[in-house]
């Protein structure tokens, strides 16, 4: 059974709606600032959704009652089911499903919360802690805000959650489960307390002095990813039901792979194997061969380990004149969101013959030995295209996404 993608939403650092997010993706400009609850630590940078505001986009008492990731995600949601021109009462609720990832949760509520905890003690406690900070009520959120009666489930896979969420939902429509799926990422957990835990194991960029050239996947001088926030959401649908209402899509998701490195808790496998076997899944799936793939929009978070790591194993599966680009240079690294967030950029790279540029490369690391894009937009020369996510404890996704 074929899947299509029909909707897309975003609210990224690169802006907020899709038409805001494409213009500067294919700008390669870093998006990093020093957002004023991180002043005093010793990574105090990250890429920030800017100007959202839930109030205006929401309205007062939802913004009221949800954790800013599950803002983001209800946000992108609708913008996904306006661009499908879904009418959700025109449809059949029980047969429409909704499936978010998250790495972090709520977050911000957690820690708020917790520091009225330990300052002013359990009376001052917001009762509404637990149904804005557990990690099932983005998806439970969004649900509720479409009137969505279907299997809703949340997923977390760390950074590759958004990515699975997405090849979940693709299986309940191949099952015959649901006939329209809302799928995706969301995360807010541009905090303290995560930048704190992210710098302690070494994982963040240290160049404070530079910010905006901190996020430089691919690159020799690359020295840890750059913390973001955001939401990616599509809708799915089946073709024939797509097509009984009259639509008439232009991209399609084919295959979807997952893998295990069952390696270590946050380092990837040297060899890359597990990424190799997503990969090699999703192809398979699609029935697609090395000459339709176009391009690869990889996980490509700037860690010296990740990049070289990712780039290897896309060499064995596309070989070496495999073309390549990391988005994450300009939107920093969104964490759960961040493979949805992808996905969506890997649909308009396709739609507008178009791959983005990898922001901040001055120097292409010689172990990577891709074809990776800078500087500027690359025509893009296939009808189909990979995107990757990777995740602590070892999750590896691929997605490949085709024109119709």
């Amino acid at each position: 059974m074929s899947v299509v993608i029909t909707g897309l939403g975003l609210v990224t650092p690169a802006g907020i709606g899709v038409a805001a997010n494409w213009t500067r993706v294919l700008t390669g400009r870093s998006t990093a600032t020093r957002p004023p609850q991180l002043a005093g630590l010793p990574v105090d940078f990250a890429c920030v959704v800017p100007d959202f505001d839930a109030d205006t986009l929401l309205g007062r008492r939802k913004t009221w009652l949800l954790d800013r990731h599950a803002q983001f995600a209800v946000v992108a949601a609708r913008e996904a089911v306006r661009d499908a021109g879904l009418d959700v009462t025109d449809c059949d609720p029980n047969r429409i499903a909704v499936i978010i990832g998250t790495g972090a949760g709520g977050t911000i509520t957690t820690e708020t919360q917790h520091r009225k905890l330990l300052e002013a003690g359990a009376a001052r406690v917001s009762a509404l802690t637990l149904p804005m900070a557990l990690p099932n009520m983005a998806t439970a959120q969004v649900a509720i805000d479409l009137g969505a009666h279907g299997p809703s489930m949340s997923v977390a896979t760390a950074c590759a959650s958004g990515t699975t969420a997405i090849g979940l939902a693709r299986d309940l429509l191949r099952w015959g489960i649901a006939d329209v799926a809302v799928a995706g990422g969301t995360d807010a957990a541009v905090t303290p307390y995560f930048a704190a835990a992210f710098t302690r194991m070494k994982a963040l960029s240290t160049r404070t002095h530079d910010p905006a050239g901190a996020s430089r996947p691919f690159d020799v001088g690359r020295d840890g990813f750059v913390m973001a926030e955001g939401a990616g959401v599509v809708v799915l649908e089946t073709e024939q039901h797509a097509h009984a209402r009259g639509i008439r899509p232009t991209t399609q998701l084919l295959g979807y792979g997952a893998s295990s490195d069952a390696y270590h808790t946050t380092t990837p496998a040297p060899d890359g194997a597990g990424i190799e076997r997503a990969v090699r899944s999703a192809l398979a799936e699609a029935g697609l061969g090395v000459d339709d793939i176009g391009h690869v929009n990889a996980h490509g978070t700037s860690t010296p380990l990740n990049d070289v790591t990712e780039a290897a194993a896309v060499r064995r599966v596309l070989g070496r004149d495999t073309v390549i680009t990391s988005t994450k240079g300009v939107t920093g690294h969104p964490l759960g969101a961040a493979g949805a967030i992808e996905a969506i950029y890997t649909v308009l790279a396709l739609r507008h013959g178009l791959v983005p540029p990898t922001a901040n490369v001055l120097t292409v690391e010689p172990a990577i030995d891709l074809d990776v894009v800078v500087d500027a937009p690359r025509k893009n020369q296939g009808t189909a295209a990979v995107s990757n996510s990777s995740g602590f404890g070892g999750h590896n996704t691929a997605l490949v996404i085709a024109l119709t």
